[in-house]
């Protein structure tokens, strides 16, 4: 389903003609690497893109390559610079195979990016991937059975055998046409006019589904509801808080007509620039801080603007649930100075952290799209900072693409027998039962001493973790990670292992771990992490 008749509100508001500018929301360099993991010849090229939705004048964007050896060490630099003017800019960036004049040695390697805009060098960006180098010698995987299709409902993935939890895959963050999503795939070229485009939340949801996901989350830019990025002076509050209200309903309608199918409606929070997006995804007030000429708030209740720490405690007094969205590791959910900042309320609260998305503005209708952007760095700084979070994969769709831009999904794990349904998805989030994927077809179980990610447990004596993997068909696995960190350290998260079946004994204190698992394809999954208490 592409199309929708647009609701007599929401018609009203598209009346607000030239005034309605182009949304400067994602004003910020967005720079991709695509480095293919695998190579039919020694030759392969690496491709950066860079774009800048709504730049105003032409910048230069300063980049650094880097090949890393499997132990660590740089063995290539590339360094470039590119103009950027308004379209997005690809550069290709050619490599032969050697290191110097020999071939370069097989394993895995790192290829990392580094991208800034000329006089915005503090808002760089840092992407990395993995890359197999000649033929690698692939890891024992443990045995891991998948339970029979029939005892899941039709729509979800095998639920790992053993394991009483049915797998539902959902993209959990995606605009309409309630904010600055929703256009044709044909006329989408960025952010829309907000309530400008032709497609709302029921044409999403019905997209989604026949696209095979069990989960669609449209969670609209809060700020956008009066038909303005800004406010609008003449705004009418009662207007904006009715068409998040009909969201709302639009999601629990679809969901009722579609058992098997979970509709979900809230709202991205937050701004860009000096702030950071985050979703809410059970909320039924609608959130703002702007007011029209009159003093009138356009939203339901009050939450100021930046003010992340009030925003936290705000949604542990309601029992909200959020996620952290493409985080940034500076400037971005600042409390009391500090970016990425801890607060008690802020870490019952946030199940999720975005680890990696399809580009925003994709096309794609054929899960094929190659700008992918990585946060795992800002996920673990998160993580070490003292958060509980999952990792999460999304496509963040502008266009009316949902789901389709590439084949990554949010795995969530609900018992056998539940319903899907808000109820248990939250319960599930609360958890923090659920792994990313970049593979449709793939998921990973992390288990300690059998416990199940997402646990917080005490422990004494050895610790073996096990990365419980079940590929789409022909795919295998290339390379193993578990991660190891400490909660409030604020420090840096290493690699323990690269097997996948870990047993130690870790030294006294907190710890936290997740399995990283990269396929022989380069989609990558990540479970979700334990946390460890040792005596």
């Amino acid at each position: 389903m592409r199309t929708s008749l647009l609701p007599p509100l929401l018609s009203i508001l598209l009346a607000c003609g030239p005034a309605c500018a182009a949304p400067a929301e994602h004003r910020e360099l967005e720079a991709t690497l695509y480095a293919p993991f695998q190579a039919t010849a020694a030759q392969r090229t690496f491709t950066l893109s860079f774009d800048y939705p709504g730049i105003e004048r032409a910048g230069i964007v300063r980049w650094r390559v880097e090949l890393v050896r499997p132990n660590g060490r740089v063995a290539l630099r590339w360094r470039g610079q590119t103009r950027l003017a308004g379209s997005t800019v690809s550069v290709a960036l050619p490599w032969s195979g050697r290191i110097g004049r020999a071939p370069a040695p097989p394993g895995i390697y790192q290829v990392r990016m580094h991208a800034a805009l000329r006089g915005e060098e503090q808002e760089a960006v840092t992407q990395g991937w993995e890359i197999a180098v000649g033929v690698p010698p692939a890891p024992r995987m443990p045995r891991f059975d998948a339970l029979p299709s029939a005892l899941t409902t039709p729509s979800a993935a095998p639920a790992p055998g053993a394991l009483p939890y049915t797998v539902y895959l959902g993209n959990l963050h995606s605009q309409t046409n309630h904010s600055d999503g929703g256009a044709e795939v044909s006329d989408c070229k960025g952010a829309q006019s907000p309530l400008s485009a032709p497609h709302g939340p029921d044409a999403a949801y019905a997209f989604a589904r026949k696209q095979g996901l069990d989960i669609l989350v449209a969670s609209e830019h809060n700020h956008m509801y009066d038909g303005f990025e800004g406010s609008a002076a003449d705004a009418d509050p009662a207007k904006a808080k009715a068409l998040y209200q009909a969201g709302l309903a639009s999601a629990d309608g679809f969901s009722r007509a579609h058992p098997g199918f979970l509709a979900l409606y809230g709202m991205e929070w937050g701004v860009i620039n000096k702030g950071g997006h985050l979703n809410i995804f059970n909320s039924r007030e609608l959130l703002g801080w702007e007011t029209n000429a009159r003093g009138e708030l356009l939203a339901d209740t009050r939450t100021p603007r930046g003010d992340y720490a009030a925003l936290y405690t705000l949604m542990r007094e309601r029992g909200w649930v959020g996620q952290f969205n493409h985080p940034a590791q500076t400037g971005q959910f600042v409390v009391n100075g500090v970016p990425l900042a801890y607060t008690p309320d802020g870490d019952e609260v946030m199940a999720l952290c975005e680890v990696v998305n399809s580009t925003a503005f994709s096309t794609s209708l054929t899960e094929t799209e190659t700008r992918r952007s990585h946060f795992e760095a800002a996920c673990n700084r998160l993580l070490e900072a003292g958060y509980h979070l999952a990792f999460s994969t999304n496509q963040d769709n502008h266009c009316a693409n949902w789901g389709a831009s590439y084949t990554n999904r949010t795995g969530v794990l609900i018992p056998a027998g539940t319903k899907l349904s808000q109820d248990s998805f939250v319960e599930a989030l609360r958890a923090r039962r659920v792994f990313a994927t970049m593979d449709k077809g793939s998921l990973l179980v992390l288990t300690a001493n059998g416990r199940m990610m997402g646990e917080r447990f005490r422990n004494q004596g050895p610790l073996t973790l096990v990365a419980n993997f079940a590929g789409s068909a022909g795919k295998a696995v290339a390379a193993v990670a578990i991660m190891e960190g400490v909660p409030g350290r604020n420090g840096q998260v290493s690699q323990l292992s690269d097997s996948a079946t870990t047993s130690f004994t870790p030294a006294p204190g907190e710890h936290f771990y997740y399995a990283r698992i990269t396929q022989d394809d380069g989609n990558v999954l990540w479970s979700a992490p334990v946390w460890v208490t040792q005596e």
